[in-house]
């Protein structure tokens, strides 16, 4: 009787057949998920032993974990985070290579993975920002994909939600205000392309005379961050596009000393620029979003927009545009613009032709489709 009251779990039966436990301090209960009496007696006895002998469990499970993989006791998180420098393209390969030299994960670095606990990963969670969190978990659901963690050993609902600040768009009079405060002819061209095609500035520094289909008005170049076997980004040469890019190099490199400069050197002659002309809070990234928020103020569309920047998830675009000022005409005066749209005239011979107003919509009336769905509403109308 003395042996039952020092166990933490006991069991029971439910009519449905199943075994369940139940805590003696706490009357929590919970299934076994067996009907069979013999299996939920060992389920019990092996929660029993694990409550009051938790280090001899801790070598018991290594044991078995050694069995099932020898490796597995002893892998720490830096195996882990070798293998995954090695995903990706060879800039994401050395951009996640440098996040994980960081001091941050030095807590973790050497500690086996079935050692480390929640409490482990959320330290380092809580006393760091939004890129090591992401790392983080990018790492504990690597090692369960591969097989190195047995379990996971934070739920998805337990990892705190990241909350990165917001990116703004740079506006057009900031715009105007760097490329008045620049003198570099080269790096005010480089502006006012980042400007009119909101490409990203490793993309638009590796430009070249090959990317301009001039025949069909079109600028088109594979994205870095996809590579060279993703779909292309496509972007039709206007007007103030068009005198840009006539003024830049015919052959070669469009911007051949930007491009012989690094990421970081062209990001901190950007921010020069705009502590120079009194600006904050843009960087040359914001000019992708500024294209993205000037394309849905102005009602393009959103696919031909996705085309033109090069992105495949319609999430990302709208995360882009999200900050677009859109200027909704009123529904009385927008429903009559769609009903004065189509007219119905009477001919001298009596019969109905269908008239349409405004250019664009009198170009798709003459089309073959078009005429034929208009006869065949005439004909409707004479019965």
């Amino acid at each position: 009787m003395e042996k039952n009251v020092q166990l933490k779990y006991r069991l029971f039966r439910r009519r449905n057949g199943v075994f369940y436990w139940q805590a003696n301090d706490s009357s929590k209960q919970g299934s076994l998920r067996t009907t069979e009496k013999r299996d939920a007696e060992r389920l019990l006895n092996a929660m029993n032993e694990s409550h009051r002998e938790p280090t001899l469990n801790l070598n018991l499970a290594r044991a078995y974990l050694a069995a099932h993989d020898p490796r597995m006791a002893q892998r720490t998180w830096q195996a882990v985070m070798d293998e995954m420098a090695t995903h990706g393209i060879p800039t994401t390969q050395e951009r996640c290579a440098r996040g994980f030299r960081s001091k941050a994960y030095d807590p973790i670095r050497n500690k086996p993975l079935v050692q480390t606990t929640g409490a482990d990963l959320l330290a380092i969670v809580h006393a760091n920002g939004n890129c090591v969190a992401h790392y983080l978990r990018r790492l504990h659901n690597l090692a369960l994909d591969l097989g190195w963690l047995p379990w996971p050993i934070l739920a998805k609902r337990a990892w705190p939600k990241i909350r990165s600040q917001s990116k703004r768009a740079i506006t057009a009079e900031e715009h105007a205000a760097v490329i008045a405060s620049e003198r570099n002819p080269e790096r005010r061209a480089y502006y006012e392309l980042l400007y009119e095609t909101g490409a990203s500035q490793t993309d638009a520094a590796n430009l070249t005379a090959e990317n301009i289909d001039w025949p069909n008005g079109i600028l088109i170049y594979h994205r870095k961050k996809l590579g060279p076997f993703s779909e292309p980004a496509r972007l039709t040469i206007g007007r103030k596009l068009r005198a840009l890019l006539q003024s830049l190099p015919r052959l070669g490199y469009l911007f051949p000393n930007i491009k012989n400069a690094s990421a970081n050197h062209r990001s901190a002659e950007f921010l020069r620029r705009c502590r120079v002309a009194g600006i904050t809070g843009v960087s040359l990234h914001s000019y992708r979003h500024a294209w993205a928020q000037r394309a849905k103020a102005c009602g393009y569309p959103q696919r031909f927009a996705q085309e033109a920047l090069g992105h495949n998830s319609r999430a990302v675009h709208e995360a882009y545009a999200k900050g677009a000022l859109v200027i909704l005409p009123a529904l009385d005066e927008y429903e009559q613009v769609q009903a004065a749209k189509v007219i119905h005239l009477r001919s001298a011979s009596g019969n109905y032709a269908l008239t349409t107003l405004g250019t664009q919509n009198a170009a798709v009336a003459t089309h073959p489709a078009c005429c034929a769905i208009s006869a065949q509403a005439c004909r409707g109308a004479r019965r």
